[in-house]
């Protein structure tokens, strides 16, 4: 059986020290994913929790993306094994699981993303490795390679959050900081104290295990902020933010 060669780059980097961005791809189309895979981003985030991107339009994002810089991840609509497998059988390097807000769904998210007798992925990845650098030896070169973030935005994760940041398989946590702020009761109100502290407590368990920590992030003064905060996976606007941003920076001057 050949030995796997390839590393995932993100992980590369994260391991190094170095921040991780990740353009969140929300609309459609296959050459929007196509350019911002080679603008200098370390991964696209593929949106199917928020948007309206199907697995089949994840399949041509992934064969459109194949040796571009930008690895291809994908925010699943919720954390179950089936919804795993079935983007990683499209040929995924990552998975971002929604509303990991218990041990067990952390667990659950770990093996979702491993073959036995590491974890629970169910055999059938020939899309797959059509996609994948070893394609040879695809099976153990994806599970030293998948990334999987799990995604805390819930107040009852906070009860158990040593726990999920303990979990083995468990790459990144990444604060949903706008669901957590909602789950607190605070309407989207994300520099009010009971978040910050609730921020900290999650930042303080990924660095008690291991975890690298993550967090959306606007604007490239935030990155530097929070970057100090100990983040390394930053997720960036959407397709359509930045379009947005940089049509009213051109428009400024006349409108």
């Amino acid at each position: 059986m050949p030995t796997p060669t390839w590393t995932s780059p993100v992980k590369q980097r994260l391991r190094a020290g170095q921040p991780v961005f990740g353009c969140t791809i929300t609309v459609t189309s296959i050459d929007v994913a196509a350019h911002a895979a080679e603008l200098g981003f370390d991964f696209l985030w593929i949106e199917m929790e928020h948007s309206p991107i199907t697995l089949e339009t994840l399949r041509h994002m992934v064969l459109a993306t194949r040796g571009q810089p930008a690895l291809p991840f994908a925010r699943v609509p919720v954390n179950e094994l089936w919804t795993a497998k079935r983007v990683l059988d499209a040929g995924v390097a990552g998975v971002i699981f929604p509303f990991t807000s218990t041990p067990e769904l952390a667990r659950q998210a770990a093996e979702a993303c491993r073959y036995p007798p590491l974890g629970r992925r169910g055999s059938g990845a020939g899309l797959a490795k059509l996609c994948w650098p070893d394609r040879d030896c695809y099976y153990d070169s994806a599970d030293q390679n998948i990334t999987v973030i799990a995604v805390i935005e819930e107040a009852r994760a906070l009860d158990r959050i040593d726990e999920i940041a303990a979990t083995p398989g468990v790459d990144v946590l990444f604060v949903g900081i706008a669901d957590l702020s909602f789950s607190l009761g605070l309407r989207g109100e994300t520099d009010h104290p009971k978040h910050r502290a609730a921020m900290h407590k999650i930042a303080e368990a990924a660095r008690r295990h291991g975890k690298f920590l993550g967090r959306p992030a606007g604007t490239s003064e935030q990155v530097r902020q929070f970057i100090g905060e100990g983040y390394q996976v930053f997720q960036t606007p959407t397709d359509i933010g930045f379009m947005s941003a940089a049509a009213r920076a051109y428009l400024a001057d006349f409108r």
